[in-house]
Formats: C-alpha cells, structure tokens, sequence
C-alpha cells in the first residue's frame, strides 16, 4: 500500500497535465524532491521522470503518477502543491507543513531536522 507524501490539487494537477502534453511528456511520472540549496539550505524540485528508481515512493492523484526519493519523502511528508492564476500570470504554490523556516524569495527552506546548505539569494 502506497502512500501519498505529496498531496496535488485539482487545479495544480490540471496545469500538469498541460504541461505534460505541451513537452510531449505524457504518461511520464511527475518526480517531486527536495535538493541541497537555496539561501535557507534546501530547495524543491519538480520535473518529469520515465522511470521510477528501486527506492522511489510512487502513487497517483488526479491521474498523475507521482514520484519522491526515499531521502525527500519525509521532508516532503504532507506537502501541498497548488496552481494559483491571477492577472500578474500563475505558479506552484507549496504548502510544507515540516517547514520551519523559508527565504525571502520563497523558493528554499528548512526543516528542524534538515538544513542543507544555505546558499545567497
């Protein structure tokens, strides 16, 4: 029995799929990570994938397969990613209830267990 680490909105997962079949990408997995970097240590990362690795958590919401490495998965436990559009154009939100502390530009952060290391802005 799978679970889901990540959790994809409606509307994130409908901008997905959009972008899955403007990159001729459909049926490929969406891998979602945690990497070294940024200026509070770690940063996320989101990308296709055709192949699913031995120690990747794998499930599906709305359709789309979705990936996390084994080192991500519980820094990414409970995370939501949500598509907001507004007049200034739209993106991914991410909501990470492990986060304890993120960067001015919104693109790092860190857990209390998990820092990395931090990089400038």
């Amino acid at each position: 029995m799978s679970q889901d680490f990540v959790i994809l909105t409606e509307a994130a997962s409908l901008q997905i799929k959009d972008m899955m079949k403007h990159n001729e990408e459909e049926g490929a997995f969406l891998r979602v990570s945690v990497k070294g970097g940024g200026c509070s240590g770690l940063s996320y990362g989101m990308g296709f994938d055709h192949e699913a690795g031995e120690d990747d958590h794998q499930f599906e919401q709305f359709g789309i397969k979705v990936l996390v490495d084994k080192e991500s998965a519980p820094i990414l436990n409970g995370t939501k990613i949500d598509y907001k559009q507004s007049m200034m154009g739209g993106g991914f939100t991410i909501d990470n209830p492990n986060a304890i502390a993120s960067c001015g530009c919104g693109s790092s952060f860190r857990t209390a267990t998990a820092t990395g290391t931090p990089e400038e802005c």
